[in-house]
């Protein structure tokens, strides 16, 4: 099997990623060490921003809370099987980390006027196999999303997009199985963050 050629990436996206994470304040020590990490490997080059990176490459999500910040919208991911928040690889026309998460975010769920925060959330990285067929390691690198109100004050109705098997908004203190331990750690981060920022 032959490895596609890195994308051509827009003006600024690799310096883009590293100013992101190296004014990011780590809210722990294990998030400090894994920020390191990630920086060292972008630096060694641009190739570590994308999935035909064998060794491991950038990812960005979104994990996306309503207006009401009682419920968490996650994508049933068909690989991995699990309840996840939505995210995926970065793309040529990304200008940052969270902007390659809000288009995710939208791709994926089909939300209109979401806000993404522009300060990473947290860090993580993890073995998985791409579309490619490739093992490899994802950076994820993830971000609070907020979804727009609505006039009845409900979620937004999700769409699910041909990447997903389900789209579902789940209460924050009410998470689906089968998931990660690792999600309900993001929904409380992402609940602390205030809410104006």
């Amino acid at each position: 099997m032959t490895t596609p050629a890195a994308p051509v990436p827009s003006p600024g996206l690799h310096a883009a990623s590293v100013e992101e994470l190296a004014s990011w304040e780590p809210p722990t020590h294990d998030q400090a060490s894994l920020r390191q990490a990630y920086l060292a490997f972008l630096l060694a080059g641009p190739d570590g921003l994308w999935r035909a990176n064998a060794p491991g490459h950038l990812t960005a999500s979104g994990l996306v809370l309503d207006a009401t910040r009682r419920f968490v919208l996650l994508v049933l991911h068909p690989r991995a099987g699990r309840w996840l928040p939505p995210g995926g690889h970065l793309e040529p026309g990304d200008d940052s980390l969270a902007a390659a998460a809000l288009r995710e975010v939208t791709e994926e769920t089909g939300l209109v006027g979401a806000r993404v925060d522009a300060t990473p959330l947290l860090l993580d990285a993890h073995p998985f196999t791409c579309a490619l067929g490739i093992p490899t390691r994802h950076l994820d690198v993830g971000y609070v999303v907020r979804a727009a109100g609505t006039p009845d004050g409900l979620p937004p109705t999700p769409v699910c997009s041909d990447e997903s098997l389900d789209v579902r908004w789940w209460p924050v203190d009410a998470l689906p199985e089968p998931t990660t331990p690792r999600l309900a750690v993001e929904v409380a981060a992402a609940l602390a963050v205030p809410a104006g920022r």
